[in-house]
């Protein structure tokens, strides 16, 4: 719904998907359904950092504009996967992370630009332990503390992002769409007990439509530059645990995504360059950031008043969910 929103609203959209028939089709349909032919397909493997790199250099070829990033892909079990490496913490911050990190240079370009990174509440039971960041997870109890664990690095990265790009023109946020109905819920549940809790999930859990206005409001919503780095829920800001607003753990994790990303100094250093912008007097707003106030309870203004994209020229990049594990 994030990128159907986006496209019927006029920007050129990039799907990022790990299967191509999927990928294809979704696009497919998003050009129909919105009447927008500039929604396109392009492949990537999150838990792969040969194909996140792929994509990168694939992607900078051949787009010239990157003005908003959200990184909406996530998995919350391994399913039947095994690896040698936390499957959970790759695909939903590594790769994210390594992306970010290739693509910055050109977000730099195109400011004000934004990157939205999908979270959840599930980060409020994360508690990352630097000594077995990568160890494998086995079992659907480990899989449950990973999945928690890999959220709260979605809001450290969002706030040692904002940190790192101060003053750049480029702002980040971490959003928390809510309880969504997707088959993302029911991965973790036995086969014969999915078909008894669909029909509850489709009452209690938000329909897709729903979980997407928060992600969108932080990649369109203007005025909210001064909150980059801050946590979304509902549209509003939202006051996170100390272990999700620690800075020297958020710097922590940074200095060790960059090790399991693969990431060379020379490319680090490239991606800290602040090459000018096409436009060096298009306006940008940027304060602290992650301040303080306004307090989580204050709401912003609608996402209805968010700017209408069909009168600029945007390339956006929105990362779909990945193929399901199989389980």
């Amino acid at each position: 719904m994030t990128a159907l929103e986006l496209a019927r609203r006029g920007a050129r959209v990039v799907l990022a998907c790990r299967s191509r028939e999927r990928g294809e089709a979704a696009a497919f349909d998003l050009r129909q359904e919105s009447g927008n032919n500039e929604v396109i397909f392009m492949a990537l493997d999150l838990a792969s950092l040969a194909s996140v790199r792929a994509f990168a250099t694939a992607f900078l070829s051949s787009e010239p504009r990157l003005d908003i990033l959200i990184h909406n892909a996530g998995i919350s079990s391994c399913g039947r996967t095994r690896e040698p490496f936390n499957l959970l913490l790759r695909v939903n911050h590594i790769g994210p992370f390594l992306l970010t990190h290739l693509l910055l240079p050109r977000l730099k370009i195109c400011t004000p630009s934004r990157v939205v990174v999908v979270s959840s509440a599930a980060h409020r039971r994360g508690r990352l332990d630097f000594t077995r960041l990568d160890r494998p997870v086995v079992g659907w109890r480990q899989e449950l503390r990973a999945y928690a664990d890999s959220k709260l690095a979605n809001v450290l990265f969002a706030r040692e992002l904002a940190t790192q790009l101060e003053g750049t023109g480029v702002t980040c946020y971490a959003a928390h769409p809510g309880p969504v109905n997707s088959e993302l819920f029911l991965r973790h549940v036995p086969r014969w007990l999915r078909p008894l809790l669909r029909p509850l999930a489709w009452l209690v859990l938000r329909a897709p439509r729903g979980g997407a206005q928060t992600p969108l409001y932080c990649a369109l919503q203007e005025g909210i530059e001064p909150l980059s780095g801050r946590y979304f829920a509902n549209c509003h800001v939202e006051e996170v645990p100390p272990a999700a607003r620690d800075d020297r753990a958020a710097h922590r994790l940074w200095e060790a995504s960059k090790r399991l990303a693969g990431l060379e100094p020379a490319e680090d250093a490239e991606s800290d360059e602040e090459p000018q912008p096409e436009d060096p007097g298009a306006p940008s707003s940027l304060s602290s950031p992650h301040p303080e106030e306004p307090m989580a309870s204050e709401p912003y203004p609608s996402p209805q008043s968010s700017p209408d994209l069909s009168k600029v020229t945007r390339r956006i990049l929105i990362k779909a969910e990945p193929e399901p594990q199989a389980s």
